[in-house]
């Protein structure tokens, strides 16, 4: 790959892609322009444009952007319409923010005429995949520098030591073993390394940053209810919000209550097998209120079906192709499906549980006079009941018959 003159830059503020900011302008002498995103992790990101100018780039090349609406609305929201959890348990809430940061940063370069993107993915991890197969997808001739699988500083003292020759502000106890990694939005927050690599070893409670110990949660159970337009929240106790504040309404509640808290030994993308805490409080509440609302307005068949693509298309958000024609296939038929998933759902949030304890929508397939153990007064013949097992009996029988036969 030939040496790129302008490179757009992930850009989170902190040492490791600051290190990265000032390697690529020495391996490279390129320009460097750096992007932001405001996915609601919670940080104030003005110390991030301070740092870029300190690190000497231009006030012009510096972008930061606040993208939360955009993230829950375009991203979140259609994967939520899925019921998406990956091998059983994971929410995707890191898997679900690369797509955006790359659509960005390759949005950003055509902007800037740069001709390349930069990433502070390990070489290890599935990041890497997610940023970089986004980046292909929207923009074939794009070049992606990687600098961890690229440069010699294979450890922690020579990225320090590297910070200090090139006058890198380092925090105070950056000198020390962090005792974990942190990546966060606005759909959760998820821990991995150092103290949590033994997954044998309970995790120590100051990991978890979004949500009290369900032990430690209110002892008395809070109701709330939310409003469903098409698959999408749309309120919260008769309150109509935007996507972000409903996800930030959810997290405050779900947090509350110690709900959305998973230890996870996952299998990553590319081969290796690690071990993740995850905080999802407030994704945990939706998704059990979209299984609430679904109950009601989805038909059996298009429920089982939606439950049979999920695996698939939640693995295909893990593994970084949300830009894949497949993805965006299965997502026509997820949305197709949520045409009338509309109503209301009442939960109850009590000691790290969300649960469905009502739903009601007037476009509703319940139907009390069918179902009723009172007098139907004719919605439903019993009878009918006698032919329809006769006819899905018959294969079961002449089965039966026939190993009765050879066994005589």
């Amino acid at each position: 790959m030939s040496a790129p003159k302008k490179v757009v830059l992930a850009y989170s503020g902190g040492l490791d892609t600051s290190i990265i900011l000032k390697w690529l302008q020495s391996e490279y002498g390129c320009e460097v322009v750096t992007f932001t995103a405001d996915l609601g992790q919670g940080e104030e990101l003005e110390p991030a444009r301070q740092k870029a100018e300190l690190l000497g780039i231009k006030p012009e090349n510096i972008f930061i952007e606040d993208v939360r609406e955009e993230f829950v609305r375009d991203f979140v929201f259609p994967m939520f319409r899925a019921n998406a959890v990956y091998e059983g348990q994971y929410l995707l809430g890191t898997s679900i923010a690369r797509p955006l940061i790359s659509k960005r940063l390759v949005e950003i370069a055509e902007e800037t005429g740069a001709d390349a993107v930069a990433h502070g993915a390990t070489g290890k991890g599935n990041d890497q995949v997610r940023f970089e197969l986004a980046a292909y997808a929207l923009n074939p001739d794009i070049k992606v520098i990687a600098p961890w699988r690229e440069w010699d500083l294979t450890s922690r003292s020579k990225l320090l030591d590297f910070a200090e020759k090139n006058q890198i502000p380092i925090a105070k106890d950056k000198r020390g073993e962090a005792p974990f990694s942190v990546d966060a939005n606005l759909l959760h927050t998820s821990s991995e390394g150092k103290v949590l690599e033994d997954p044998a070893v309970e995790a120590p409670d100051y990991v978890y940053q979004r949500t009290v110990h369900p032990e430690d949660a209110p002892d008395t159970p809070e109701f709330i209810e939310i409003g469903f337009e098409k698959g999408d929240a749309v309120s919260i106790n008769g309150e109509a919000m935007s996507p972000a504040n409903i996800l930030t309404k959810l997290n405050e509640l779900g947090g509350k209550h110690g709900i959305g808290r998973l230890d996870l030994v996952e299998g990553r993308f590319v081969g290796m097998k690690s071990r993740g805490i995850y905080e999802t409080p407030g994704g945990t509440v939706l998704l059990e209120a979209h299984r609430g609302i679904e109950q009601i307005t989805l038909d059996r068949g298009a429920a089982h079906l939606k439950d049979e693509l999920m695996p698939r298309y939640a693995e295909l958000i893990y593994n970084g192709f949300w830009y894949s024609p497949e993805r965006e296939m299965l997502q026509a038929a997820i949305d197709k499906s949520q045409h009338h998933v509309t109503g209301t759902v009442r939960l109850k949030l009590y000691k790290g549980l969300a649960r469905t304890v009502g739903r009601w929508s007037e476009h509703s397939l319940y139907s009390e006079a069918h179902v009723t153990f009172e007098d139907d007064a004719g919605a439903y013949d019993q009878k009918d009941a006698a032919g329809f097992i006769q006819l899905n009996a018959l294969r079961l029988k002449l089965l039966a018959a026939r190993d009765r036969r050879l066994k005589g």
